[in-house]
Parts: C-alpha cells; structure tokens; sequence
C-alpha cells in the first residue's frame, strides 16, 4: 500500500526546495552581472581596437602640414601630434590623439593704447577646469618701435616677465607683430585669472593709423588642463586648415571620444600611450630629442571596464614607422 508524506517529512522537503530555490535566484544576478561585465568589458576592448586601427593607418600617412610645420608637432607620452589628410579631401589636417580630458587650448586678446608712452592690459579668468598642467603667452607688438629707446615691458599679474622692441628689433607702425616672444606664466595662471600687462616707454608716440594709436598689444595665451572626471577617455581631435596662408586654429578643433575605460596613467612612463623610437630602434626617452629623431611610434591602450572585476587590464599594442620621415631620412 502506498503511503504519502508525513508532516516533518513534507516540512523538510519544503525546506530543502525552498533552499535550493533561494540559491538559484542569488546565482542568477550573479551569473547576469558577470556576463554583462563580460560583454561591456568585450564591447569596450573592440572600440579601443577600432580607435587603434584608425590611429595607425593616419600616423602612417603624416606629412608636412599645409602651414610648414614638420610632420610631428608634439611628442607626449600619452598626447601625439601629427598632420595627415585623413579625410582624403586634399587638405592636410591636424590631427590630435590624446589621454582623457588633457587638452591643449588657446585664446587670443589684444589691446589698444592711444597715448604716448601708454599701457594696456587683457585679461583671461576662468579659462580653464580640472587642473592647469601648462601655461605660456605669446606677445607681440605693433605702434611706434622704431627705436631702441621705443620699448614695452610686460607684466602678468603685476610680475615682471621682460621688455619687447629692444634693440633694433621692431619697426614703426608695422604691418606685422613685432618682437614676438613667449613666457612661461604657468605661476601666474594657476589661479584661474591672468591679467597681462604691456607699458610702453614715453618715446613710444601715438603716431600710427588708423586711429593715432601708439600701440597694439597681442597676447596669445596657450595652455594645457586635465579636465576632472574624464581621464579613462581616448580622444581624437582635428582641425581643417582655413585661410590663403593656412593657419590651424585650436579653437576650431573637433574632438571625437574613440574609447572608453581607458587604463593608461598620465605621469607613469610604463602605462602611457605613446613611446617614440629612432632608427635604431632605440627608445627616445629625452622630451626635447623625440619630434626630430623619432621614426616609430609604439602605442598601447589599456582597457577595464572595472578595475576591481577580474579579468585584469587588457593591453593592446602595436607600432607604426613614419613613411616620410623613413623616405628623409634615406
């Protein structure tokens, strides 16, 4: 005769379906959270290839820039500045690969003094977020300059940072910048706010058209700032060149994010993005030397989606030798 479940029985069955049940419904989550950082971790791993693949083929193909400038515009470890047409349009643009939110930027003032022996300032706040890793101006001058005695001193923040026009070095009411020269106002800057400063000597007369003006003062400021928050970006930025006699103006550049989750470290030389090697194959570590002896560049992109997940970083790498500096160089 068969006989059915008795209480304690039916109870402990109960609670061994009702362990079995709670086990499956606390693997579940688990099983979907892994495959899912498994897909992102996959799906970040093939945008950092493709991005990688792009970089190659252009730095391939680098050639002069429509301005003059070399092939190579600047040799960072972990920022890379070339001149490719990488639209095949016919124009040669310039093209930036850099780490996260590091960025090279630039705004330009000018001032006007109508008085002899006059001064005139400019002022930049707020121009930049996160943090100000680079800060220098370019000055140049117009007015009455002819003379040796026809100078300008120039101040940021009321420091001195020298005199323009000494010499025979400038001419008067000139068409063109005279005495050009760049500062280092990185002390000045880190504050958000510059006020730059530029005081003629009394010689310097208001005798130059239109308007009897006696100087023209022009401050290109040119700075570098990590931007908070968006340092695990890879990013590629270009500009058109624009003009009869082609300029790149950085305001007008167009920045693309290529990657995400990008584990490379700005200030750590094993984990940057870029190494720079001679022909020799000899790895360029001196900053001054790369733009000029630099015949292949190695790159790696370090992908994570999660850095506390495993699998650990996933490294990509490759190389790429410059075609027309391999051709100079012959």
């Amino acid at each position: 005769m068969n006989e059915g479940f008795t209480l304690i029985e039916t109870i402990v069955a109960v609670l061994i379906l009702s362990v079995i049940i709670t086990g499956l419904f606390s693997i579940i989550p688990a099983i979907y959270r892994v495959d899912s950082y498994a897909w992102h971790q996959a799906y970040a791993t093939n945008e950092a290839r493709r991005g990688l693949k792009t970089m190659i083929k252009e730095i391939r193909e680098a050639v002069t820039g429509e301005d003059g400038s070399y092939v190579l515009l600047s040799t960072q470890d972990n920022e890379l500045i070339f001149f490719s047409d990488v639209d095949k349009d016919g124009d040669i643009e310039r093209v930036r690969y850099f780490l996260g939110g590091t960025s090279d930027y630039q705004q330009t003032k000018e001032c006007t003094s109508y008085i002899d022996g006059g001064t005139c300032s400019v002022v930049f706040s707020n121009f930049f977020n996160g943090t100000l890793n680079e800060a220098s101006v370019q000055i140049g001058l117009k007015g009455d300059f002819g003379l040796s005695s026809e100078t300008a001193d120039i101040y940021a923040d009321g420091t001195s940072l020298g005199t323009l026009c000494t010499g025979t070095s400038c001419e008067d009411c000139s068409a063109t910048w005279n005495g050009v020269a760049n500062f280092n106002v990185i002390n000045q800057a880190g504050d958000n706010y510059l006020q730059l400063t530029a005081d003629a000597s009394s010689q310097v007369n208001d005798i130059c058209s239109p308007g009897n003006f006696s100087m023209i003062a022009q401050f290109r400021l040119n700075w570098k700032a990590t931007e908070a928050g968006v340092d695990k970006e890879f990013k590629r930025g270009v500009i058109e060149p624009i003009g009869e006699i082609p300029e790149y103006p950085i305001a007008q550049e167009k920045v693309t994010i290529l990657s995400h989750y990008i584990q490379n470290q700005i200030g750590s030389p094993q984990k940057s993005v870029f190494k720079y090697f001679d022909k020799d194959g000899q790895e360029i570590t001196n900053l001054a030397e790369r733009i000029e002896k630099t015949k292949m560049i190695k790159m790696m992109l370090i992908v994570n989606v999660e850095t506390i997940r495993t699998p650990d970083d996933y490294y990509l790498e490759s190389k790429v030798q410059l075609r027309n500096l391999i051709l100079n160089d012959e």
